[in-house]
């Protein structure tokens, strides 16, 4: 390890641990938090928690509320069970991102008034508004919810974007609102995610057409959204839009009262190739080599984190040190032993740092991350599986 890899100082600081362990360099995550709030432009910034999974390091961007500092503001959480255990936490402004059908969360946060006006609920169906009425089991108690709005680009047959919600037009979110709001529902805001701009490395000049393209759609798109929805429910307090990927984007439109990030904190490997923003890598995982089965291959133990998506090399962990280092065609990452090319000089007990394809993922790998400060200092703190958690 030399002392200009970006890697020594988690290296020295973990050195009496035995792998395989998570590190992240803490200096790494608060310049990569510094620079999404300048990307933001002024737009609050809220933290995607599926892209982070660790409740110290929503702390540090959020502060010891879990609420707001600086330019960040909220939590856009992947779970209601997840809502419900943060806002217990003193979390009090969480935008569930996606629709729920978890019916004993929905009866407790019914059951109190804190969680109520704590979380809001994402809908893009009058189905699921059945669905948490019976799960509420009364009248009297009206959710917050938020319209999740199509924001992909449909060019004749072609869908580009993620399958989302089944709302595009003017016409169907202002019919999901006045729904909504008759049935007891309070609509507060409305949702557009990009995904086709967030999560697409704009390396590549046919795809920064296609974003160019994307986000002139979408933000004509989102006030025309904007103007049918507010005429069922006059004024909304959330206009969220965007992802680490394309922050300046969404900041951009007037309309956007925030946007979401989370994977620019710990910036994966699907995030090394994008122009709009210096990738700073700030979470690692190291595990042993166990044994050497020809001159130049070392093999690992564990190592086969494969990340969610499309099944292929982008998913597979990177190893990044020692550099020079490869994946084996052949067997890839392994449940328990991965073996790497490019490794003459690797020694049986030596460590491998690997960089995980995406973000909070690792998390559910790992029940702790060893947090390392500039001058070396090291705190351990629970990933959500540390304290307990999955959420799915």
């Amino acid at each position: 390890m030399t002392e200009t890899s970006p890697i020594a100082g988690l290296h020295a600081a973990t050195a009496d641990l035995d792998p395989p362990l998570a590190a992240l360099d803490l200096t790494a995550l608060r310049a990569n938090a510094a620079d999404l709030i300048r990307r933001a432009n002024g737009v609050p910034v809220r933290v995607a928690s599926k892209s982070v999974r660790c409740r110290a390091v929503l702390e540090e961007v959020l502060g010891a509320g879990l609420t707001a500092r600086g330019g960040f503001a909220g939590i856009m959480s992947y779970s209601l069970a997840e809502a419900i255990w943060l806002a217990r936490l003193g979390a009090r402004d969480v935008l569930l991102g996606y629709p729920t059908v978890d019916r004993a969360a929905l009866a407790e946060l019914a059951a109190d008034a804190t969680l109520l006006r704590s979380i809001t609920l994402m809908i893009d169906d009058p189905t699921q508004l059945d669905l948490i009425r019976a799960a509420v089991g009364t009248d009297l108690v009206r959710p917050r919810v938020c319209l999740d709005v199509d924001a992909s680009l449909r060019l004749g047959p072609l869908h580009l974007g993620v399958r989302r919600s089944p709302v595009h037009t003017p016409e169907q979110a202002a019919r999901l609102a006045a729904t909504a709001m008759r049935r007891g529902f309070e609509v507060l805001g409305v949702m557009t995610y990009e995904a086709q701009i967030a999560g697409l490395p704009d390396a590549n000049p046919a795809v920064r057409l296609v974003k160019w393209a994307s986000a002139a759609e979408i933000t004509r798109r989102r006030t025309l959204v904007l103007d049918a929805v507010r005429s069922e429910t006059g004024k909304l307090e959330i206009v969220n839009s965007g992802g680490t990927g394309s922050l300046e984007v969404s900041a951009a439109d007037p309309e956007v009262t925030e946007v979401t990030a989370g994977s620019g904190l710990y910036v994966p490997t699907l995030f090394d190739h994008y122009r709009a923003f210096t990738p700073r890598p700030a979470l690692y995982f190291a595990t042993s080599v166990l044994r050497r089965p020809t001159p130049t291959i070392a093999t690992v133990f564990a190592g086969g984190y494969i990340a969610s998506g499309p099944t292929g090399p982008a998913r597979v962990p990177k190893p990044v040190w020692p550099k020079g280092l490869r994946l084996l065609g052949t067997e890839g990452a392994g449940e328990v032993q991965t073996p790497l090319s490019g490794a003459a000089q690797s020694r049986i007990g030596d460590r491998v740092w690997f960089r995980h394809a995406k973000a909070g993922e690792l998390c559910e790998r790992f029940d702790r991350l060893h947090m390392v400060a500039a001058d070396g200092a090291r705190a351990t703190v629970p990933t959500y599986r540390g304290e307990g958690q999955c959420f799915g």
